[in-house]
């Protein structure tokens, strides 16, 4: 169980599709997905309120299909729908296996399963003390899932955004994959972010969090405890912020 004061009130995680394949090659892995249940379990035991927006690239790429001659509105459409299915997923995780309450919300009506997104519902049921799973992006085309983890975190008050990454424990100047000696940031300001493309988030993303001032931190959440000790206030990973103040 975690334990120690927690630095923050509310927070928004954003779970890559990739972090719910786990060592298979596409679609769900339950290992991995009851280890991201297990890491968000972390932040509700410390008494955080935490809502999470979820990818889908480990079932649906848009990008891709659109290379392969889809239309890119219905194939972002799809990776909506992808979105859901990973939040489903994790849903069931985080009720059945850890007994934490939870609501998934979605951007597009999908009324059978989830929720549709209620700005002040949702933030009813953080104060509540449920988890809420934030799927289907925003709703809209050509935005993708990194602009909707920087607009709920917006819409719903967090006071930080976690980017969750795995095997990837920060900000790089390069590709550290293909560049080792590339350089880590510990800290860098939205503006050097954006200018220097690093990747972070795509750029309408960044550009929302550094007009809001909303800090991210980018981190390895494929590490044990990481995402409690960001809670506690310790420097993991990269932060991204306007000043090194968190």
């Amino acid at each position: 169980m975690a334990t120690g004061k927690a630095a923050y009130r509310r927070v928004l995680l954003k779970l890559s599709g990739e972090s719910f394949k786990g060592k298979r090659g596409h679609g769900l892995d339950p290992v991995a997905v009851d280890y991201n249940a297990s890491q968000i379990k972390l932040i509700h035991e410390m008494g955080v309120e935490v809502g999470v927006v979820v990818g889908g690239g480990n079932i649906w790429r848009g990008a891709q299909a659109e290379t392969d001659g889809m239309d890119r509105v219905s194939a972002d459409y799809a990776g909506m729908l992808a979105t859901v299915i990973n939040a489903l997923a994790l849903q069931d995780a985080l009720e059945r296996h850890h007994s934490i309450d939870t609501r998934t919300q979605t951007g597009i009506a999908v009324q059978q399963v989830a929720e549709p997104y209620i700005r002040r519902r949702a933030i009813r049921h953080l104060e509540k003390g449920r988890v809420v799973i934030f799927a289907a992006g925003t709703g809209n085309p050509y935005m993708t899932t990194d602009t909707a983890a920087a607009l709920r975190a917006m819409e719903t008050d967090a006071d930080i955004l976690l980017m969750a990454k795995y095997n990837v424990d920060g900000v790089y100047a390069a590709d550290p994959k293909k560049y080792p000696s590339a350089a880590k940031y510990d800290f860098i300001t939205y503006r050097d972010a954006m200018d220097q493309r690093l990747g972070v988030m795509d750029a309408t993303a960044l550009s929302l969090c550094m007009e809001h001032g909303l800090p991210i931190v980018v981190f390895d959440l494929s590490v044990p405890g990481n995402v409690a000790r960001i809670l506690k206030g310790e420097h993991i990973g990269s932060l991204v912020a306007e000043s090194r103040t968190r």
